[in-house]
């Protein structure tokens, strides 16, 4: 341990009303420590972090003690928990456009965060907020101080986010699932911030994440936490190695890593020579977002040349901004590309129109990255579900309550919830939905953009399971879009590799993924974590060298 006890928790339960969400907990963090608490959704860690610094509802009741360098958050007055957030304890979310305000530029809102704790003329909280634009590593520090949060890209805001948390020099910094929401090399550059943060300014950090490769890669320390209770804790070599919970063993199994799917789910290796008549052909795909206002136009895709057999999975992998999801749209029919085709048998989907456009569009189903989002809230699932079913009059009307339960039923949730509202839903059970959604006509070809990337890894996990599952049962290709390699490496016969715009690479799975020949690709695998410390060590050197 680096050091005394910052941050000591004894015995702190959080309730909502009758349900008790969290029972018992206690760990410590020291200073200059990097504690990781991980567990499922619902287990009760982002719950116990944000009653550290009274972040919950008016309706939750805490108790227990946590005491910050000896003195009990849970008794401070509003006033004095006011002063402590952003002052002792910086706090970095998970999403950081909902942390920023969107109609203030990102300099006034950091200079608001510095004067707030600090006796500073606003020239002298200007200077301050560009030198922390520049500690955490973004170019043109003062360029980007005049930005508004939509002008800048996920990694960035991430990187302002932590600027902000670290504006006063906390003694400790919470760190909410980080890098969920990002590729894997803008992921290894947010990491390495946040390990060149805790040895410059001495920072503790609290992390909260469900990726391991994170936890192996930046934490001392490791809490389980399951049902609202911590199951264990020690340091991450002993609990990577040996753990002592059935829990524990149960999710460091369920975690997907690069190299495992060579051993628990071997894929058929299809060569890389298109068949007579694939399903799926995009031939020279461009698409150009045009600017406004003066403001030059976005080359999101450029030339891009793919194809997918019948019943194959090719997974398409890049870093955010490469142009994977305009692709993935193009395919859909939901985005007109400036030049080039997109043919799904014998037909261009960017040229027919009317009657031939919606046949061809229900050869096509879709399954999106956040499944809360694209489900009408106030639908029911069942109707949902049922909605492809009537626009395309697939079925009867009186047999579209019993085939909405049998797709229910395909993707393993009970058709009793065909009833519920979305939010009345788990995560993972609202990803079911949408698949059972994009399924419900039997689409040829099942276009996936990032389904599992917000899913912690049990959850995700069965999902992969479940999309194994389904293929062999409705025979449908898939084009898989994600940003985790070891997903993709679990599910895809082929890998076709995009970065700005354009296909670098593509091959075989196993090929790419073990012995990718350019160098993008080399620079992409080594930043992917896995979920051990030791090998992780040895792939953060190599990505550094590869940097």
């Amino acid at each position: 341990m680096s050091g005394a006890g910052l941050l000591r928790l004894h015995d702190v339960a959080v309730s909502f009303g009758d349900v008790e969400a969290v029972r018992g907990v206690g760990y410590e963090v020291h200073a200059g420590e990097v504690v990781a608490v991980v567990g499922e959704s619902g287990s009760g860690k982002t719950v116990t972090a944000m009653s550290l610094l009274g972040l919950l509802p008016p309706t939750a009741r805490v108790t227990g003690r946590a005491e910050l360098a000896g003195r009990d958050l849970y008794a401070l007055t509003p006033a004095e928990l006011r002063e402590v957030r952003g002052g002792d304890v910086g706090m970095v979310f998970q999403e950081p456009m909902s942390a920023l305000n969107p109609v203030f530029t990102i300099g006034d809102q950091l200079v608001e965060a510095i004067r707030t704790h600090q006796p500073l003329a606003a020239p002298a909280a200007r200077e301050r907020a560009i030198e922390l634009l520049t500690l955490v590593g973004l170019s043109d520090p003062r360029q980007r101080f005049r930005s508004y949060p939509h002008e800048l890209s996920g990694g960035q805001l991430q990187r302002v986010v932590i600027a902000m948390a670290v504006a006063n020099e906390p003694k400790l910094l919470i760190a909410d699932e980080p890098t969920t929401a990002l590729d894997v090399t803008v992921q290894a550059e947010i990491l390495e911030l946040l390990r060149d943060l805790r040895e410059r300014l001495g920072t503790a950090i609290l992390l909260i994440t469900h990726d391991m490769g994170v936890v192996a890669d930046l934490a001392d320390r490791v809490v389980v936490m399951h049902d609202g209770r911590v199951v264990e804790q020690g340091p991450v070599e002993t609990i990577f190695a040996a753990p002592a919970e059935e829990y524990t063993r149960e999710l460091l199994g369920s975690v997907v890593s690069l190299g495992s799917a060579v051993t628990t789910h071997p894929v058929a290796s299809i060569p890389d020579v298109p068949a007579v008549a694939p399903l799926l052909r995009v031939e020279n795909l461009s698409v150009t977002y045009r600017g406004r206002f003066r403001t030059l136009s976005v080359h999101a895709a450029a030339g891009v040349n793919l194809h997918v057999e019948p019943g194959e999975v090719l997974g398409l992998v890049g870093e955010s901004g490469s142009g994977k999801s305009t692709v993935a749209r193009a395919v859909a029919g939901l985005l007109a590309p400036s030049a080039g085709s997109v043919r799904i048998g014998d037909a261009d989907i960017t040229r027919v129109r009317g009657r031939a456009a919606k046949a061809l569009r229900r050869r096509v189903g879709v399954v999106f990255q956040d499944p809360l989002s694209s489900l009408n809230p106030r639908t029911t699932v069942g109707e949902s579900v049922a909605t492809p079913l009537r626009l395309h009059g697939a079925v009867r009307s009186s047999e579209v309550d019993k085939r909405v339960a049998e797709l229910l039923s395909a993707v393993q949730l009970s058709p009793s919830l065909a009833g519920r509202y979305p939010h009345e839903l788990s995560g993972g059970q609202r990803q079911r939905a949408c698949i059972a959604r994009a399924l419900a006509l039997r689409p040829d070809l099942l276009v996936a953009d990032e389904p599992t990337s917000a899913l912690d890894v049990t959850i995700q996990a069965r999902i992969l399971d479940l999309l194994r599952e389904l293929r062999q049962e409705f025979g449908f290709a898939c084009l898989f879009i994600s940003h985790d390699l070891a997903v993709i490496e679990q599910l895809a016969d082929r890998v076709a590799v995009m970065h700005q715009g354009r296909v670098v690479e593509q091959g075989p799975a196993k090929e790419v993924l073990t012995a990718p020949a350019h160098p993008y690709t080399q620079r992409l695998l080594s930043a992917a974590p896995v979920a051990d410390p030791q090998a992780q060590r040895r792939r953060r050197e190599a990505w550094r060298q590869l940097r």
